[in-house]
């Protein structure tokens, strides 16, 4: 099976075979981030959790700039913004979906004893390379304080 850097090479020689300007440059700014990270000091080459850590900070600060376009009234860059989200998602694993997440918060709770949202940290810590990459850090976040706000 390829890799994700062999399989972004792959999708960026096709995006631009058939001239598809915004894919290519997504395609373009994740090879570019993944870069610049294997070119820090003490990195070495990232493996596909790198890569997809690369690809989830790349859609988190895409979803920042779209509230920022919309509270300045800007929905044409918000738009372009949305459509570069959906193909940064499609390198993602499937995504979990509410009731899946929400099962593998109790199952984490359960694991670590969590009896409080003062155990948010080791639920957090014990529940995050788990599921990394098939839900956003902020989603997982907010499951969290929910259950563990059940259990105060």
């Amino acid at each position: 099976m390829a890799t994700l850097k062999e399989r972004l090479d792959a999708d960026l020689k096709d995006s631009m075979r058939a001239k598809t300007e915004t894919r290519t440059t997504v395609i373009r700014a994740i090879k570019s981030a993944i870069k610049y990270k294997e070119v820090e000091p003490g990195a070495s080459a990232l493996d596909d959790a790198g890569v997809l850590t690369v690809v989830a900070g790349l859609i988190k600060k895409g979803r920042d700039s779209v509230e920022q376009f919309k509270a300045g009234n800007r929905p044409e860059m918000a738009e372009k913004e949305e459509a570069e989200i959906a193909i940064l998602q499609s390198y993602l694993p499937q995504q979990l979906t509410p009731d899946e997440l929400a099962a593998a918060v109790q199952a984490s709770i359960a694991e670590v004893g969590a009896t409080s949202s003062k155990d948010m940290g080791l639920v957090m810590k014990n529940l995050t390379p788990k599921i990394q990459g098939k839900a956003e850090g902020r989603a997982i976040s907010e499951a969290v304080k929910a259950q563990l706000a059940k259990l105060s």
